[in-house]
């Protein structure tokens, strides 16, 4: 017998001896709250009518959970207390009823979406590894990052963004996508799959996201419904290529968009509930039969046309599997048992999905090693072999995308630096602080000024006297598109007739409306290895290796191209 055969007959024969609740269980991934499995947390009474995380699991026979670092859903400390988080958990799962281990999942895509950060390595995001072209450099740091988040107990991560960003003011993609170049975003997709998947046990399985497309997005689906105007013609040629790509990589999972695509379901439904776009297009037409799983049902994008009872049974009939993160997990499970009940949904439909799941668990060896060795994460997660693959994997992405002054690589090691600018307030990053202590590692005395998204004149003056007073100015801007006062404060920044490197540390995009900086560098992101390699480029240690992987319009006219894809100056 092969092994595929054996996995069916195995999941075929456990979904026989499951009750209705426990196959519906199967079905939901939802976070936990709190460290520790076995802690009663002050959140779970209210969240799930239970004191613990390991509670909440036996109560509802869950298929799933997923990991956040947030206030809110604090599950991150170290990566050994994740190990045992997760330890805990498949405890519970294994001494259920169903003894059914839990598919442990998180979003770690790299770059701006990290739950989990240092000491664990981490990841440049998919655009700076899109501007490298380097399908291997791809597959590299997937297959790092699969491996720590097995060692830590977790086997799916909701990764690779799949999303083409043909839409330069996407709020909620941008970096995320490894471009705008459906073929470029298929290859990366590809290679990152293989990554995360070819490890077999000691991977994890990937996630494609976000079905349909949500690259040409205008508004943030977290917060409200997009809609995409493309037409079917121009789906098939821009968004379906990288999800083709990752079908025909073997991807174990798709994730869904909250996104109305009026010429793909004329409905106005979203993409998640949306039977004519995950069953016609993407089951029927592209013939994936893995498992599909939804966005996280809390945001607004899915709840603005139906209520929180509806969602679920909704996203079933249109073909999805696995529901994340429903608002009230008890409503949510008790309205899709009412459905099956009440013929809405038949209990054939609901086998369908529970066997995709086991299938998958199964695949992946989550059945046969639920648990991880605590004592080895330490010497997996975060090592030095892994920290210099993905350092060296970084160094290939920054682009320079002008040198017009000739300043890079800086000839002269400047005795003093002002590094002024952006911080990314959704995260508590001072990009500043950290960007200047990198180039202080290469001798020169700096000085920062953290002017934030908003800069104000008061603070822009403060930058212009401070500028007066050092060799070299570094002004770092991160969304200037929507702030003309990060754009004001590089104009006067450049009037002082310093030296002023311009770094983008968020889009590249910004670049479209910085008409007076004359040397501007991007990393596409501002964690440690993204501006570690930004500072060896600066300081002539390396050359720049990355080329634009999205086409940068003129800010004020928007239909013409400043920078075209594939930009990017060495030396």
């Amino acid at each position: 017998m092969n092994e595929q055969q054996r996995i069916a007959d195995w999941a075929e024969e456990t979904l026989r001896g499951m009750t209705l609740e426990q196959k519906v269980g199967q079905l939901f991934v939802t976070w936990v709250n709190g460290q520790s499995a076995d802690e009663a947390h002050p959140k779970n009474p209210d969240d799930f009518g239970a004191r613990t995380a390991a509670e909440v699991v036996k109560k509802y026979h869950l298929g799933g959970v997923i990991y956040f670092n947030n206030e809110d859903r604090d599950n991150v400390e170290s990566p050994k207390q994740i190990a045992e988080l997760s330890n805990g958990l498949q405890q519970a799962a294994k001494d259920s009823e169903t003894g059914v281990p839990l598919t442990v999942t998180i979003d770690q895509e790299g770059g701006t979406v990290t739950r989990i950060g240092a000491p664990a390595t981490e990841y440049p995001g998919a655009m700076a590894i899109g501007a490298g072209r380097n399908t291997d450099n791809a597959a590299s740091a997937a297959t790092i990052n699969g491996r720590e988040l097995r060692a830590m107990g977790i086997n799916q991560n909701y990764a690779p963004d799949a999303d083409v960003n043909s839409n330069p003011v996407n709020p909620v993609i941008g970096l995320r996508s490894f471009g705008s170049d459906p073929k470029l975003v298929g290859d990366m997709v590809d290679a990152q799959i293989r990554g995360y998947q070819e490890a077999g046990t000691e991977g994890v399985s990937a996630a494609a996201k976000h079905f349909p497309g949500h690259g040409d997005a205008a508004v943030d689906s977290h917060d409200e419904l997009p809609q995409i105007d493309r037409t079917a013609e121009e789906w098939r040629k821009i968004d379906a290529p990288p999800f083709r790509a990752a079908i025909d990589a073997g991807v174990d999972n798709v994730m869904s968009a909250h996104i109305t695509f009026p010429n793909l379901d004329p409905s106005g439904d979203p993409a998640t509930l949306s039977k004519p776009i995950l069953t016609g297009l993407l089951r029927e037409e592209l013939g994936y039969d893995g498992v599909v799983s939804t966005d996280a049902l809390e945001m607004e994008g899915v709840r603005e046309l139906y209520t929180d009872a509806e969602i679920p049974v909704r996203a079933l009939q249109a073909g999805v599997d696995q529901l994340v993160m429903p608002v009230d997990l008890d409503l949510a499970v008790n309205s899709v048992l009412d459905a099956v009940r009440g013929g809405e949904l038949t209990e054939q439909r609901i086998d369908e999905s529970a066997l995709r799941i086991l299938k998958q668990k199964a695949k992946r060896g989550v059945i046969e090693n639920p648990f991880v060795d605590v004592d080895a994460v330490d010497k997996l997660v975060g090592n030095q072999e892994n920290m210099d693959e993905v350092q060296r994997i970084t160094d290939a992405t920054t682009t320079v995308l002008r040198n017009d002054e000739d300043l890079l690589p800086i000839k002269d090691k400047p005795g003093s630096v002002l590094v002024a600018g952006w911080e990314s307030t959704a995260r508590g990053v001072a990009v500043t602080e950290d960007l200047a202590e990198h180039i202080g590692a290469r001798g020169p005395e700096t000085t920062t000024l953290t002017t934030g998204a908003e800069p104000t004149e008061e603070q822009i003056n403060e930058a212009v006297a401070a500028a007066e007073n050092v060799d070299t100015v570094v002004a770092v801007v991160g969304n200037a598109a929507s702030s003309p006062g990060q754009v004001d404060l590089v104009n006067r920044l450049v009037e002082t007739g310093k030296p002023v490197i311009t770094v983008i540390a968020d889009v590249p995009y910004d670049a479209g409306y910085l008409d007076s900086a004359k040397t501007v560098v991007t990393g596409y992101g501002y964690n440690k290895p993204t501006l570690e390699a930004l500072t060896k480029v600066l300081f002539g240690e390396t050359a720049p290796q990355g080329k634009l992987p999205v086409e940068i319009p003129d800010g004020a006219n928007p239909d013409q191209v400043r920078y075209p894809l594939g930009h990017g100056l060495t030396w």
